[in-house]
């Protein structure tokens, strides 16, 4: 080799790699991520963020991020710190991209942090459980009765509160989640705390004793953080993103699906469920299960139709002469092959066959949570009833094909003015509304105590 080419070839290396880093300051933020391929995004485990649901990880916080990755084109790393003061401390170091975990956007956060677009409001209350004295105002509070999670938005209300009742105090803790303080509140612990209106609509689902006994302040919104310093491009992104889904309606789809139904059941609903699951559900499990195994459903959604049809009771019988635990009538019973309609195996097995036969009918441009709702209230008002209703849907300008728009008219069914409209005349239409919304709690409340047998066990 020429001995003069040499020396300019070692230098080849250094010229790359001056290169490389130069380019990668120059790079913004968003572009360093897309290039690296990961987004970092601490979040916790909760209902109302991140948790294992029935078919993998689910989660408001968790939907939105991952569709927001897969706009940007890489995938999600979530990390899990273990209060809010260490996730407040992270986004400031910058070892997280970002957090996607119901913040609300305090004023002293703000001085801290930024807060990208919001997409959700909600309020703080004071939590007491049912049964026990309701405070009408702080000021009947007393010392040692309020926990609250430190560092937590709502420490930050109390002492703006404590302004107005200097009496006001509380107990903050540290290494315990708001889940935590919820469950100690419902098992008679704790005498309060606070918690925002979304956790608890979320908790109030399993724990039938907790009640909000009033409001801390005006409503607050809900948003991602991201750290003060660097070039704001993540963040623009992201507000980017959270706009388009606010116009599109897609949030407002993923608010109806996560929080639409959690005020249906009452508390004598959620005690006698839970009796009926110790005591009745042992019994046909192994039914429900077997049907799932041939039709493809969770066998915790058949187990919840049958709970919404009949409180799993074989011999239920309605004043219309529908029977069994799926409550079927002789002729569905004739089309799924059940001979005996009080047989619990026969039943179940043919429930399932009934709403696979349903599903089936259902447009294919339809899925998810929609399609799902759909043969669910077909299961109850009959498809040709929930056409009419797509049709209505249809007629005002709305998505047909959306369960949170034909949910609204399916109750005009009932009215001589828009029943007259349509093919297949009057309906019930309010029934099927509360059939699908009962269903999806009970659902929820199965997945979650077949996860958590030992909290059925405390009801």
């Amino acid at each position: 080799m020429n001995s003069r080419l040499w020396p300019r070839l070692l230098l080849i290396p250094g010229l790359l790699w001056f290169l490389l880093t130069a380019g990668c300051e120059q790079a913004s933020q968003l572009e360093r991520i897309q290039a690296q391929g990961e987004l970092v995004v601490a979040t916790r485990q909760a209902a109302t963020s991140f948790y294992q649901g029935a078919d993998g990880f689910d989660g408001l916080e968790y939907q939105l991020v991952q569709r927001f990755a897969q706009e940007l084109g890489v995938k999600v790393r979530f990390v899990f710190p273990r209060d809010v003061s260490s996730m407040l401390r992270q986004l400031r170091r910058g070892t997280v991209h970002m957090a996607a975990a119901g913040f609300s956007m305090t004023e002293e956060r703000q001085r801290i942090i930024r807060f990208g677009q919001p997409y959700q409001t909600i309020t703080e209350q004071l939590v007491y459980r049912r049964e026990t004295r309701r405070p009408r105002a702080l000021d009947q509070i007393a010392p040692g009765e309020l926990h609250v999670v430190a560092g937590s938005s709502h420490e930050e209300t109390l002492r703006r509160l404590r302004t107005q009742v200097p009496s006001l105090s509380w107990t903050s803790r540290r290494g315990v989640s708001q889940d935590d303080l919820l469950q100690a509140v419902n098992r008679g612990e704790i005498a309060f705390t606070v918690a925002d209106s979304n956790e608890l609509a979320m908790a109030r689902r399993i724990h039938r004793y907790l009640r909000p006994a009033l409001e801390l302040g005006e409503p607050t919104q809900l948003a991602w953080a991201f750290p003060m310093h660097g070039d704001g491009s993540l963040q623009a992104a992201a507000n980017h993103f959270v706009q388009r889904l606010q116009k599109d309606g897609s949030i407002a789809r993923l608010l109806e699906h996560f929080y639409g139904h959690t005020d249906r059941l009452n508390f004598v609903d959620k005690r006698d469920f839970g009796r009926h699951m110790r005591e009745r559900l042992p019994k046909y499990r192994k039914y429900f299960e077997e049907a799932a195994l041939k039709t493809g459903f969770d066998w915790r959604l058949l187990a919840a139709i049958g709970y919404q049809e009949s409180h799993w009771r074989s011999n239920a019988v309605s004043p219309t002469g529908v029977r069994g635990i799926m409550m079927l009538t002789r002729s569905t019973a004739r089309q799924v092959g059940v001979s005996d309609r009080r047989n619990a195996r026969e039943s179940i097995l043919g429930g399932a066959r009934y709403l696979r036969l349903l599903e089936k009918k259902i447009p294919e441009r339809i899925d998810g949570y929609d399609r799902m709702w759909f043969t669910l209230a077909a299961y109850n008002v009959g498809f040709g009833h929930l056409e009419d209703a797509r049709v209505l849907t249809e007629r005002d300008g709305s998505n047909p094909d959306r369960w949170m728009e034909v949910k609204q008219r399916l109750p005009l069914l009932s009215r001589k003015k828009f029943y007259s409209t349509v093919k297949h005349g009057y309906a019930r239409g309010d029934e099927p509304v509360s059939y699908v919304e009962n269903i999806r709690n009970y659902y929820d409340l199965l997945v979650w105590y077949d996860r958590h047998p030992e909290l059925l066990a405390e009801e």
